[in-house]
C-alpha cells in the first residue's frame, strides 16, 4: 500500500496498523494524518511505547496516557486512584496513536483497552476511540523484565481480533538508494540471509569512512565513554548550554528521560554533533550530522557545518510532554548532542548519513536490522564487527509479517475507492485554503468572544503579561482575558510557561 491511500484510510476513521520496513515513510504518513486530523477538530492523543519515540512526535508514553505506568495488571482499586484529568483525557480522545508498537506487550494492549472501555462506559474496542498503531515487528521487541509477565507482540492480544485493524503495509522505500543493500535488508526480514549477503557485509569491515562518522554501539556505557574521550581530546574553550524547563517536577523528570537533549550540553569547536529535531524551517532534520565550526558572537549559539554542505546556526528548540491536548511539561535546549557515538536503541527511527556499527555484542533479535537500516547504502556503512545474533530476526515477526502482507493486499483492494475521496478532499482544501471545516468554525465561534484566540503570542504581549503578573500575582484570569482578548486556557498556559506549572491554580 502507498502513503496516499494509507492516509485516506486513516481519515476514514478505520482502526489501522501502519507498518512496513525501516525507511518506508511510516512516520511521515503518521505526522501528516495527525496534523490534518487536528485541523479538522479531532482530539488526537499522540503516544508511543518509549519516551524517546513519543518526544519525536510531541506526545506522551502510552503507559502514562492510560495510567498503567509499569503495572502488569489492573488492580481492584485502579479506577479509584485514576485522576479526574486522566479520565477527561481518555473520554475526550477521538483518535489514539501508539507509535513503536512492536515494543508494547500484548497484555498491556488489553489493559489499555479495558481502561478505555471502563472510563468511556462503552463495550466497543477502546471505548469507541479510533486506534492507530504504528511500527515494524522486525525492529526491537517488547522487553520483559524479571518481574513482568511473559508476553509477545500485540497481535496476540485478546482485543486484536475484535479491533480487526486495516493493515497499511507501506512498501515504497524512501531511505535506501542501493539495490544491493536493499537486497541484504530484505533478506534479513525474510530470514533468507545467505553466504553472499554476509560476505558483502563483512567486506565493509575494511570500509573507510571519515573520522567524523557516528558510531553505533549496543551499550550505553560504551557510547558515553567514547563521547567523553573525543570531546576531551579537542583543545579550545568549552561552551556550556543549560536546559530550561517548565511544568511540574514529576512531568519534567519524565520528559528529561524521554529526550536525547542534555541537561548540560558542552560543545567545543570541532565537536561532532547530531541534530535531535526536525527544524521547522527545514534547515536540518532529526539525525543530521555536522561539526561545530564556531559560536555566534551575539547569541553564543553554535554554528554547525552539516555534512550536506549547509552551515546553520542552531538555536534552542522546545520539547513538550503532552497528555492529550494538555501540556504537562516543556524543556528548551540546543537540539544537538555529541555524536561520535550513539546506541542502536536510540538510533531507531533515524536516517544517518553514515555509520560505523559495532554489533559484536548484539543481544536481542532485531538489533542488527535496526542498526544496519539506519544508513542509505553499503558505501555509508563501516562494520566494526558483528555476531550471529545481529543477523537474526524474531521467528514470531516472520510469521506475523507474512499474514500482515496478505491482509494489507486484501485491504488495499477493498478500500481503493477511498483514494478518490482523498483527491476530492485535497481539491476542496486547495480551492478554499482558509476552509470552513469543524476546526475553522470552532475558532471563528471562539473569536466572537476572544478576538485573539489561537493567534500567535507577540513578544510585546508576552512582556506585558509577565510585567502585569509579576507586579500583581493575584490578578484574576478574567481580567487578563479581557486585557489580551484570549481564552482563559491560553492565559493560564502562558503563565505556566513563564512562571511554572504551579503559578496558576
Amino acid at each position: 500500500m502507498d502513503q496516499e491511500l494509507a492516509i485516506e484510510v486513516l481519515h476514514d476513521g478505520q482502526h489501522v496498523l501502519l507498518t512496513g520496513p525501516a525507511g518506508s515513510g511510516k512516520t511521515h504518513a503518521l505526522r501528516t494524518f495527525i496534523s490534518e486530523a487536528k485541523k479538522s477538530g479531532k482530539a488526537v492523543s499522540v503516544t508511543a511505547t518509549t519516551g524517546l519515540a513519543a518526544s519525536h512526535l510531541g506526545g506522551n508514553t502510552i503507559h502514562s496516557w492510560s495510567g498503567i505506568g509499569i503495572l502488569n495488571y489492573i488492580p481492584d482499586d485502579f479506577y479509584k486512584h485514576l485522576s479526574k484529568t486522566r479520565r477527561e483525557t481518555i473520554k475526550k480522545t477521538d483518535v489514539l496513536i501508539i507509535d513503536e508498537i512492536s515494543m508494547l506487550h500484548d497484555y498491556r494492549l488489553d489493559m489499555i483497552n479495558q481502561i478505555a472501555q471502563t472510563v468511556r462506559e462503552s463495550d466497543e474496542p477502546f471505548g469507541g476511540i479510533q486506534v492507530v498503531l504504528c511500527g515494524d515487528f522486525f525492529q526491537l521487541p517488547p522487553v520483559s523484565r524479571q518481574e513482568e509477565l511473559p508476553s509477545s507482540f500485540v497481535v496476540t492480544a485478546q482485543v486484536w481480533e475484535e479491533l480487526d485493524p486495516v493493515i497499511c503495509y507501506l512498501s515504497e522505500q524512501f531511505r535506501q538508494d542501493d539495490a544491493d543493500y536493499l537486497e541484504i535488508l530484505e533478506a534479513m526480514r525474510t530470514n533468507a540471509i545467505r553466504r553472499h549477503h554476509a560476505e558483502r557485509l563483512l567486506k565493509r569491515q575494511s570500509g573507510e569512512l571519515p573520522d567524523t562518522t557516528t558510531e553505533l554501539h549496543v551499550r550505553n556505557v560504551d557510547v558515553d565513554e567514547i563521547n567523553r574521550q573525543k570531546l576531551a581530546e579537542i583543545d579550545g574553550v568549552a561552551h556550556v548550554f543549560m536546559m530550561e524547563t517548565t511544568g511540574g517536577k514529576q512531568y519534567v523528570e519524565t520528559l528529561k528521560r524521554s529526550c536525547l537533549a542534555a541537561e548540560e550540553l558542552v560543545l567545543k569547536k570541532g565537536a561532532l554533533v547530531m541534530c535531535l529535531k526536525n527544524n521547522p524551517e527545514k534547515r536540518y532534520v532529526n539525525g543530521s550530522l555536522g561539526t561545530v565550526i564556531d559560536f555566534d558572537k551575539e547569541s553564543g549559539y553554535p554554528i554547525v557545518a552539516l555534512k550536506n554542505g549547509r552551515k546553520v546556526m542552531v538555536e534552542p528548540e522546545e520539547w513538550e510532554l503532552r497528555d492529550g491536548n494538555r501540556k504537562r511539561a516543556g524543556l528548551t535546549q540546543i537540539p544537538l548532542r555529541l555524536a561520535w557515538a550513539i546506541t542502536v536503541h536510540k538510533s531507531q527511527g533515524m536516517t544517518l548519513d553514515g555509520a560505523r556499527v559495532d554489533l559484536r555484542r548484539a543481544f536481542v533479535e532485531g538489533m542488527g536490522y535496526v542498526a544496519l537500516s539506519r544508513v542509505r547504502n553499503l558505501e555509508s556503512l563501516s562494520l566494526a564487527g558483528i555476531n550471529k545474533m545481529a543477523l537474526k530476526v524474531s521467528p514470531d515477526a516472520l510469521a506475523i509479517d507474512e499474514r500482515l502482507r496478505e491482509k494489507s493486499a486484501e485491504d488495499k483492494k477493498r478500500l481503493e475507492h477511498l483514494r478518490e475521496q482523498g483527491s476530492k478532499r485535497r481539491k476542496s482544501r486547495q480551492s478554499n485554503p482558509k476552509g470552513a471545516g469543524p476546526w475553522q468554525k470552532k475558532v471563528a465561534k471562539m473569536r466572537e468572544k476572544y478576538p485573539n484566540a489561537f493567534r500567535p503570542w507577540q513578544a510585546a504581549d508576552d512582556e506585558k503579561l509577565v510585567k502585569l503578573f509579576s507586579d500583581n500575582p493575584s490578578l484574576s484570569i478574567n481580567k487578563l482575558t479581557k486585557e489580551f482578548g484570549r481564552h482563559p486556557g491560553s492565559i493560564r498556559a502562558r503563565l505556566k510557561k513563564h512562571f511554572g506549572e504551579d503559578a496558576v491554580d
